[in-house]
């Protein structure tokens, strides 16, 4: 077992594939914690949705495809905050018709374009091993902003998601930072889709969160826990996916939700439900 690992990241295409990996685990992990708490999760799945027909028609148009997605999935993103606030649709009613909508625009492209090649199957399904050299750069550079801002506006981030009015109180800009919030959630589901697919990349913000509030109570140390738990999935996903030639995005959410159970047990051992 540790011959085959250790042959596995010889491939530098694999050890691109941890680094890239790694990355979008780590955004999604933090940002996960915000957006369940905020009860966002949903809006992961929602501009995956449009991330695929973003994706779909910059493949029409033989376009390069993050340059594409990323400006469309993020202007969704404040769109979608935007309707939640300001309107009399209900957010998650917001959410499944922009991200219904963007689907069929999608299918209905490639459909009439590519057909269901290869690069279609893996916009939805995920493949981080056909990342050209580019995308890799775009990824880690996205990821590295990503992080950064996350990181600088800690504390603000923090406020805003636990008590949004007494944020505002205090003189904070509470609508800034939700889109800040925003924002960095759209890139993430933008990057993260050619890892896992838009059918799966909100797991990898749901997931670590859910996990890590089985057991930790504090903020921060539901946001640590789901960084590492987050991480070790992603980890064990690419060798199982590597060893058993499984689809590397089911394998990577397989493992979350194994440490899904796990967390469930311990937690249930403890008296902690």
């Amino acid at each position: 077992m540790l011959y085959l690992i250790t042959e596995m990241f010889s491939y530098p295409f694999m050890v691109r594939a941890l680094l890239v990996g790694a990355l979008i685990a780590l955004c999604a992990a933090v940002l996960g914690v915000t957006l369940v708490l905020k009860r966002y999760s949903m809006i992961g799945d929602g501009l995956s949705h449009v991330g695929f027909g973003a994706l779909a028609i910059a493949s029409a148009m033989n376009a390069a495809p993050l340059v594409i997605a990323i400006p469309v999935v993020v202007l969704a993103a404040f769109f979608l905050l935007r309707l939640r606030e300001t309107s009399h649709v209900r957010g998650d009613s917001a959410i499944a018709l922009i991200s219904t909508g963007a689907l069929a625009v999608g299918v209905t492209v490639v459909s009439m374009t590519t057909g269901m090649n290869t690069d279609v199957y893996n916009y939805l399904f995920g493949s981080i091993l056909s990342m050209s050299g580019s995308d890799v750069w775009i990824t880690v550079a996205v990821s590295l902003v990503v992080l950064t801002l996350f990181v600088f506006f800690y504390h603000r981030i923090f406020a805003v998601t636990f008590d949004e009015n007494f944020t505002r109180a205090t003189g904070i800009p509470a609508g800034t930072y939700n889109s800040l919030i925003a924002l960095l959630t759209a890139l993430v589901i933008v990057i993260g889709m050619r890892m896992m697919g838009s059918l799966l990349i909100s797991s990898l913000v749901v997931f670590p969160a859910m996990t890590s509030m089985r057991l930790c109570k504090t903020f921060r140390s539901v946001m640590i826990s789901a960084a590492v738990v987050s991480v070790v999935c992603l980890l064990l996903g690419l060798v199982i996916s590597y060893l058993y030639a499984t689809p590397t995005g089911a394998s990577i959410v397989l493992c979350n939700m194994a440490a899904f159970f796990i967390y469930s047990i311990i937690a249930r051992i403890k008296g902690l439900d």
